[in-house]
C-alpha cells in the first residue's frame, strides 16, 4: 500500500476534521463545560415513579432556577446542573417538589464547585496538557537520540498528538449539541490518556522508520517511511480494534456516568491511530526532503 504516494488524501481528510471542529467550537455554546470548569451544583433526582421533565422544570422554575439544565438519565431519574445552591437552596428546590410533584423521591448525591475552585480546575487541565505535551516531546526526542535531527520525530509526534486533541474537542462541541456530552475533570483525564495512547501508537511507526533507515540507508527516506507503514499497519489497526471493543463494551453497558469518559477514550483511539500512521509519518517524509508541498491538502503530491 503506497501511503506516503497517496498523503494529499488523508491529508485532506484531516483538514475537513479539524475545519469542522472549528466550525462547530466557534458556535456557542462550544463546549458543553461541567460545573468543574463553570461552578454551580449538580444533582441526581429519583423519583419512585416517571414524571415528565417539564414538570420538574416548573418546580425548578418555582424555586428559581428556570435556567436548570435538566437530563433525564431514565424513568423517574435526572440530572440537574444549575448555579451554586449555597447552604439553603437544595432545600428550597425539595420544598417546591414537594409541593408541585405528589411522589416520593430521593437525591442520592449533591455536587458543587465554588468559582475559585472552577478556575483553578481550568488553569490545572492547562497546565497538565502542556506539561504532558512537553515530557511528550523530550521523551521522543531521548528514545530517537540516536538518529540524526530526533527533534524532528519529536516534533511530528506533538503535531500529530494536537491534530487527536483537536479533533476529540471538535467532536464533543458537537456531541455536546446533540447529546449534551459535557467537558469536566474526568474529560481532562480522557484526553491526557488519549496523548498517551496516541504517542505510543506514533513511537512504533517512529521506531520501524529508524530500523529500516539504518539498515537501507541508501535507500530513499519516502520509501523506508512507507515499507514502515506497511510492516506496521495490522499491528496497529488489530491493537487499535481490539481496545476499541473493549471500550465500546463498557460504553453501552457501563452506565451513563462513564459515557463522556468513554467517549474520549474511543474517539481518541480512532484518530490517534490514524494520525499515527497517515499524519506523523508524512510530516517526516516532507521534513526529510524539504519538499513541503506534501502537506499539502489538496491536490495530488508525488512520494519522492
Amino acid at each position: 500500500m503506497d501511503v506516503v504516494g497517496r498523503n494529499h488524501w488523508f491529508l485532506s481528510l484531516s483538514a475537513v476534521l479539524v475545519i469542522i471542529g472549528i466550525i462547530f467550537i466557534s458556535i456557542p455554546p462550544r463546549l458543553n463545560l461541567g460545573i468543574d470548569f463553570t461552578s454551580g451544583t449538580s444533582f441526581d433526582l429519583k423519583f419512585t415513579d416517571d414524571v415528565k421533565t417539564e414538570d420538574v422544570r416548573a418546580a425548578l422554575s418555582a424555586a428559581g432556577h428556570g435556567d436548570a439544565i435538566i437530563q433525564k438519565a431514565g424513568d423517574g431519574e435526572f440530572f440537574i446542573r444549575t448555579r451554586d445552591l449555597g447552604q439553603s437552596g437544595i432545600e428550597e428546590i425539595q420544598a417546591e417538589i414537594n409541593t408541585s410533584i405528589s411522589l416520593d423521591y430521593r437525591i442520592p448525591s449533591v455536587t458543587s464547585v465554588g468559582q475559585s475552585v472552577a478556575d483553578d480546575t481550568v488553569r490545572n487541565a492547562i497546565i497538565a496538557v502542556i506539561v504532558a505535551a512537553l515530557f511528550v516531546m523530550l521523551y521522543v526526542m531521548y528514545a530517537f537520540r540516536t538518529v540524526p535531527r530526533s527533534y524532528r520525530y519529536a516534533i511530528a509526534a506533538i503535531i500529530a498528538l494536537g491534530h487527536d486533541v483537536f479533533i476529540v474537542l471538535g467532536l464533543f462541541s458537537i456531541l455536546g449539541h446533540v447529546i449534551d456530552a459535557e467537558v469536566n475533570a474526568i474529560f481532562i483525564v480522557g484526553i491526557l490518556t488519549v496523548i498517551g495512547y496516541s504517542v505510543h501508537d506514533t513511537i512504533v511507526i517512529f521506531d520501524r522508520i529508524r530500523e529500516n533507515v539504518s539498515l537501507a540507508p541508501s535507500r530513499p527516506f519516502s520509501a523506508s517511511v512507507n515499507i514502515s507503514i506497511n510492516e506496521s499497519f495490522a499491528r496497529s489497526l488489530s491493537t487499535s480494534i481490539t481496545t476499541a471493543l473493549t471500550i465500546l463494551a463498557l460504553l453501552l453497558f457501563g452506565g451513563e456516568t462513564l459515557r463522556d469518559f468513554l467517549i474520549v477514550l474511543l474517539s481518541g483511539v480512532i484518530v490517534g491511530t490514524y494520525s499515527s500512521i497517515f499524519l506523523a509519518a508524512q510530516i517526516l517524509v516532507a521534513w526529510e526532503n524539504r519538499d513541503y508541498r506534501k502537506l499539502k491538502f489538496w491536490g495530488r503530491a508525488t512520494a519522492n
